[in-house]
């Protein structure tokens, strides 16, 4: 049983093994719904358990943190504690019904990363105020209806006027092709400044799609009339080879930082060294069942559990 106190954010071994016998329990029904040979029903089945099991336990957290008062800090130490231990058993169990091969591991690392990441702004030590980002169709509207106000003053006839706007009409569909999602991983204010960010894993050989379509979401933000800044965090330390990081990071619309500098920007602003914690509390080779980590020595995979 699980006592929700704030030391629970120094209580990974206990964490782990209530994590893991709710996970045996969920097991042997997965098994009565699923045959053998649906791993991947079943796999799927049990990370929703995990993230059940998980989810109940920072409810419970965040309720009795409320009522006593406990600090961001506390909340979010905890938070991460019990989110990091359910990272380590839930790929286990997935391990266990559906062995990791090296493009499903390195994926689902990068998955797990993010939402990790982003709980240091859940609970910032910093002020920071979370915001909606803005609908292309607005920024689009808003943007036709300037331009086409300025051509209304243009010294020239109604019928050049008209071929303008159409003109400017034809533009935003060759640009677009449709709709450009503005929304990305994390939107807040802070200091009388938007801020957006992107979190990425890292950059493999075939980014070309999405560094364009990074260019292109940024150059939006670029032209608002809010004091937007575009932030790229990615977990892979990036080097000078890598051409789609380093063009995205000279390009003068995002500012990229990967690595130790990616946990240096979470800290700036969330208030909390994350660089920190992890380096404190996460030893996937040595928190894993002996098991998992033998298969990940065994394919090759261990080189992906550095965050």
């Amino acid at each position: 049983m699980i006592k929700i106190e704030k030391s629970l954010s120094g209580r990974k071994t206990h964490l782990l093994q209530h994590l893991r016998e709710r996970a045996q329990e969920s097991l042997e029904v997965i098994a009565r719904t699923y045959g053998s040979t649906q791993y991947k029903l079943r796999a799927r089945a049990m990370n929703r358990a995990v993230i059940e099991t998980r989810n109940n336990i920072v409810k419970a957290l965040l309720k009795k943190s409320s009522t006593n008062g406990w600090t961001s800090e506390e909340i979010l130490k905890c938070v991460l504690m019990i989110t990091y231990a359910s990272y380590v058993v839930m790929i286990e169990s997935r391990n266990e019904i559906w062995p990791y091969e090296y493009m499903t591991f390195s994926r689902r690392m990068g998955e797990l990363w993010e939402p990790f990441c982003k709980s240091c702004f859940d609970y910032p030590l910093r002020e920071l105020i979370p915001f909606v980002p803005p609908l292309f169709s607005e920024v689009k509207n808003s943007l036709t209806t300037e331009i086409e106000d300025y051509i209304d003053t243009l010294n020239i006839t109604a019928k050049q006027k008209k071929q303008l706007k159409e003109y400017y009409a034809k533009v935003w569909s060759f640009v677009t092709s449709g709709s450009i999602k503005l929304e990305l991983d994390l939107h807040f204010e802070q200091a009388g400044e938007k801020f957006v960010v992107d979190f990425k894993s890292g950059f493999g050989s075939n980014e070309k799609g999405n560094t364009n379509r990074l260019l292109l979401v940024a150059s939006v933000y670029g032209n608002l009339e809010d004091n937007y800044r575009c932030l790229l965090l990615v977990r892979a330390e990036e080097d000078r080879n890598n051409n789609y990081f380093q063009t995205l990071k000279n390009s003068g619309i995002w500012e990229a930082h990967c690595g130790a500098n990616a946990y240096d920007k979470i800290t700036e602003h969330s208030g909390f060294d994350i660089g920190n914690w992890i380096a404190k509390n996460i030893d996937w080779k040595h928190d894993f069942v002996p098991e998992t980590i033998q298969h990940f020595e065994k394919k090759g995979l261990t080189q992906y559990l550095k965050w």
